[in-house]
């Protein structure tokens, strides 16, 4: 049932989306869970499905697309997970300078006092759960092709983004904080965002296990991702709905108007509960709750119709602040109620792609089993 909607779903909706907008990171998260399903499966269609696609980010000057000169966006760091991968299944000499490029964009990158990334040119001075997922995995990637010691700053940046970002009272975290507290929607005191927003704590629950895989070894700093890891996935538990084994949208008020299980977060959720069990990060218990996730999205939200399979129940997007130029919205106040309002998009990139990942993590269980 899953393979088969995500073969349909890279032979036509992936396309569709590229040609509809440019590349983005949801199109990396596409490439990054089909690349995840070739090695669970070891069937190489799924990288055919990635090299097919690939004009739609290194265009035909050799550049990439949507990068755009002297612009901070931590969001466009993670193209070079897609470099990376077109490097390593083409040996194209032009990904490999661009994934050199991303990761130069680091060097210099805008840091909020905390020393953080800061997220966006137009969001400074603010960390968001997003931002670790997008730069995180990728920089601690970069350290190891590169041989370089650098793991202080990976390690850092995740501790302090726990400082910011941590409601102890929730055992949760919410979505962003501005350092600078400027922002109509932080907390003048914190500059906390005030919701817990699903989708950004599978964000960050993924970044701190694909970094424990690469720190591992590598650096004795990385067991404090464990207790990180750990903690926010019991808190996150603690919310589950009990009917769909899935989270809501707004992950602490199930019973708020509007408010759905969502999942992409759920998805992510079912990724990093069983990735940290297969790397020993948590009991192997843990994987079990993962797989019973992935479950309940497929029988409550994976539908066979007329013209093939759909995934319904994602969020199509969800920030804080007024976003790029030209929309200024001024709904995205961090309130429970701007989270529910969002759009739900059937067969969005984030619920398909976070759900290839946790796919292929069911996958490798089964065999290990």
């Amino acid at each position: 049932m899953w393979l088969e909607y995500f073969s349909q779903y890279m032979e036509t909706a992936f396309p569709h989306f590229l040609n509809d907008k440019p590349w983005n990171y949801k199109d990396d998260l596409c490439v990054i869970g089909a690349s995840d399903l070739a090695d669970a499966t070891g069937d190489a269609k799924w990288n055919r499905y990635i090299t097919d696609n690939s004009r739609w980010l290194l265009l035909e000057d050799g550049s990439v697309a949507n990068w755009k000169e002297n612009e901070n966006n931590i969001d466009k760091v993670s193209f070079g997970k897609s470099l990376r991968i077109l490097r390593n299944l083409t040996g194209d000499e032009r990904y490999d300078a661009a994934v050199k490029k991303a990761y130069a964009f680091l060097e210099h990158y805008p840091r909020t006092e905390t020393g953080n990334f800061w997220h966006k040119d137009i969001y400074p001075n603010q960390v968001w759960l997003d931002g670790l997922y997008m730069a995180m995995p990728f920089y601690a990637q970069s350290l190891v092709e590169n041989g370089e010691d650098r793991w202080d700053d990976i390690m850092d940046q995740f501790e302090s983004a726990h400082r910011l970002l941590w409601s102890e009272d929730k055992k949760l975290y919410v979505h962003g904080c501005d350092v600078s507290r400027k922002a109509d929607w932080a907390d003048p005191v914190t500059g906390r965002s005030m919701s817990v927003w699903l989708r950004a704590e599978g964000w960050y629950l993924m970044a701190l296990a694909d970094v424990y895989e690469l720190a591992k070894g590598r650096t004795p700093r990385a067991k404090e991702l464990v207790p990180l890891f750990k903690n926010g996935l019991e808190g996150i538990l603690e919310y589950q709905d009990p009917e769909t084994h899935m989270f809501y949208q707004v992950v602490d008020l199930p019973g708020f108007p509007g408010n759905y299980p969502e999942t992409s977060g759920s998805a992510m959720v079912a990724y990093a509960l069983m990735k940290g069990a297969r790397l020993g990060m948590l009991p192997g218990a843990y994987g079990i709750k993962g797989s019973e996730i992935i479950d309940g999205i497929r029988d409550t939200y994976l539908k066979k119709e007329a013209d093939g399979w759909h995934l319904y129940g994602i969020c199509a997007s969800a920030g804080l602040g007024a976003g790029p130029d030209p929309h200024n919205r001024k709904d995205r106040t961090g309130k429970p109620e701007y989270y529910v309002s969002e759009a739900r998009m059937t067969d969005n990139q984030h619920g398909t792609a976070a759900c290839m990942m946790a796919v292929s993590e069911q996958i490798r269980r089964k065999k290990e089993a």
